[in-house]
């Protein structure tokens, strides 16, 4: 049975449109559900959101961050004849952006519309439907017919872009489908786990974080741990899995349906060797509550991709830094896909854990 409540949060929050840089939409919805879940509450330079529950033992801190932003695009030039440019902000499949339904969002925080165009197949050479068509050649249609128009919709160089596109269950199922499950999951099962100690003292100090900027360049979780120098810091992001056509089991061994994943490596040399090696007291932890508790456990390694626990784990005096990972399909498209049980384990195992854990 689906849990409606999270589901409710799920859509709330994928359904704002937060590109890295710009996520006050996202934290704007981010505070409406965390209302009379928390003690203290702060916002900090980077617009990161910081729920404060404290615990018994309250000089003990937890950070639990998940992030707000989502991958997009930036306006970089508008033609004489309306259309846009746009670069990528975060890393993207440039499969993925053409022919798709676009908003962007401009300073007065109104949306525009428009789609994503290229040259007809009736037209293209051999050579043409060989090749993926950079994102660097595409262009945003506005329903305009120059620059002037554009400019008096809203639109200017520096306003971000994302895939116009609403999020729902798939088919009656467990499975939901939107455009930023990455990781407003994550921020959904934050948000789960506060409202189970709602009535309740955890034995820590609870510093709950949506953050901002991580998918370029995961720079919250540094600034995080100088600030409150906590004794753990978990990051809950999603993760890549396998179990559907063109992926081998040996390629990607979390699936989707067998609950949440302990992260123990993540590593993305192109990205400036950023990653994290969780240290094996920490990882071992989390599985000694998971099957003290019954709750299924996955174990991932990946390469190409980290979390703000790179970040944290090398700020201030150190601190011991890992992750709780929501196995997700399609990651880094339009159609990013999880499964709701998946996202209840998460939070079974985040309320278990942070309760028992002995720092």
């Amino acid at each position: 049975m689906v849990n409606k409540i999270l589901l409710d949060t799920l859509l709330h929050l994928d359904n704002a449109y937060g590109v890295s840089g710009d996520e006050t939409a996202v934290a704007a919805v981010l505070r409406k559900e965390m209302e009379g879940l928390y003690d203290d509450y702060k916002e900090n330079a980077l617009g990161n959101q910081i729920f404060i529950k404290y615990g018994r033992n309250k000089d003990k801190r937890i950070v639990l961050s998940a992030h707000m932003d989502e991958i997009g695009f930036i306006i970089n030039y508008i033609e004489p004849n309306g259309m846009g440019r746009f670069l990528t902000v975060g890393y993207h499949d440039d499969r993925c952006a053409v022919c798709q339904d676009m908003v962007v969002i401009t300073d007065s925080g109104a949306a525009v519309y428009g789609v994503t165009g290229s040259k007809p197949a009736h037209i293209m050479t051999e050579e043409d439907h060989q090749k993926v068509v950079p994102i660097d050649e595409l262009y945003v249609d506005f329903g305009t017919e120059s620059a002037e128009e554009t400019r008096a919709l809203g639109v200017e160089i520096g306003c971000y872009m994302t895939f116009a596109r609403q999020g729902y269950m798939l088919n009656g199922g467990d499975y939901y489908t939107g455009k930023s499950v990455d990781d407003r999951s994550g921020l959904a099962v934050l948000v789960e786990l506060l409202r189970r100690f709602r009535d309740r003292t955890p034995e820590y100090t609870l510093i709950v974080v949506g953050s901002t900027q991580e998918e370029v360049g995961m720079r919250s979780g540094g600034p995080l741990v100088n600030e409150f120098a906590p004794d753990l810091y978990l990051a809950v992001d999603v993760t890549l899995t396998g179990g559907v056509p063109g992926i081998e089991e040996r390629q990607l061994s979390v699936m989707m349906g067998k609950g949440p994943a302990v992260k123990y490596y993540d590593w993305d040399g192109a990205l400036g060797m950023t990653g994290n090696n969780v240290p094996r007291r920490l990882t071992n932890s989390i599985i000694e509550v998971a099957k003290k508790h019954g709750i299924p456990l996955q174990r991932e390694v990946m390469t190409g991709g980290g979390t703000d626990a790179w970040s944290a784990a090398f700020a201030g005096k150190s601190v011991l830094a890992g992750g709780i990972s929501i196995p997700q399909r399609y990651m880094h498209t339009p159609v990013g896909t999880v499964k709701l049980s998946d996202l209840v384990q998460t939070a079974d195992l985040l309320e278990a854990f942070v309760q028992e854990y002995k720092l």
